[in-house]
């Protein structure tokens, strides 16, 4: 059994990940966090029911402070949308606590294999479609079919314990016509309304399901574990500004890619936990 200290060093070289890939792609490091945590928790003695709740409801905590490290960084260098990031944001959090709710209902195996098909699909999506030139210009201005998507995409968001970056990028270069850079940019600062609506809603989840206060993995506020949220935030958010200035200093294209072989592979790897797969890779 995998004790405190060994968890802590693997939680905070994730962060370390967690944040980069944030600020270097415009999610929240749901991919990375969610994966480990869960993997974590039950090589700890936590049933997986609640080690995939609480792994959900930790990373939307960390993805508040690491997104608004990312967004500040991204801002500066003028690839912040703020009016879209607010309406998407806004919409997508009041999405993201229905979907919380439903979360808790749902059989936790069921959940992980959402996740990881949510993760592949929206990276199919991102290889398969071809996205606008980065010409500088903004997109149309159009706050209600901004509302149309942030919306669906929240309740997605909550279900699947993520703060939309990893849908969220690829609906604004597909469907929004986003260059990649300015949906990158967007999509880490929309992701700072999203991850508290998510909060919100695993946090009353777990109390009203009668989650213990202490447990093997430290102290838990509903289904988020306060020890893994430290340690977690504290390298995520430094290491978020590092990502976000090489999100700028590589190509569109590479970006994409980048992009697209990160979400695969982590989204496989829920799914084989879904399905109780135990593969080497």
């Amino acid at each position: 059994m995998m004790g405190f200290i060994q968890a802590a060093i693997i939680l905070l070289v994730t962060g370390l990940g967690v944040g980069f890939a944030s600020g270097l792609l415009g999610v929240g490091g749901c991919f990375i966090m969610i994966p480990v945590q869960y993997f974590v928790y039950t090589s700890m003695g936590i049933d997986p029911a609640t080690a995939t709740m609480v792994a959900f409801g930790t990373n939307l905590l960390v993805v508040f402070p690491t997104a608004a490290s990312g967004a500040f960084a991204h801002s500066r260098k003028g690839f912040v949308w703020w009016k879209a990031a607010i309406v998407l944001g806004i919409t997508g959090a009041i999405g993201a606590v229905i979907g919380s709710s439903i979360a808790a209902l749902t059989p936790k195996y069921i959940l992980r294999i959402i996740f990881g098909l949510a993760v592949i699909g929206g990276a199919i999506r991102m290889l398969t479609a071809k996205p606008p030139e980065e010409t500088g210009r903004k997109p149309a201005d159009n706050p209600l079919l901004w509302a149309a998507w942030g919306f669906p995409l929240g309740i997605v968001t909550g279900i699947i314990g993520i703060g939309g970056g990893v849908l969220m990028v690829p609906v604004m270069v597909v469907a929004l016509s986003f260059g990649i850079h300015l949906a990158v940019g967007t999509s880490t600062a929309l992701m700072i309304f999203t991850s508290l609506g998510g909060v919100a809603g695993y946090i009353y989840n777990g109390l009203r399901a009668g989650v213990p206060l202490t447990s093997p993995i430290g102290h838990l506020i509903g289904y988020v574990n306060l020890e893994s949220w430290i340690l977690l935030a504290v390298t995520s958010v430094l290491m978020a500004q590092v990502g976000a200035r090489t999100a700028h200093r590589l190509p569109a294209r590479k970006l994409r890619y980048v992009f697209i072989v990160v979400m695969v592979y982590m989204g496989w790897k829920m799914i084989e936990a879904g399905l109780g797969l135990k593969l080497p890779v």
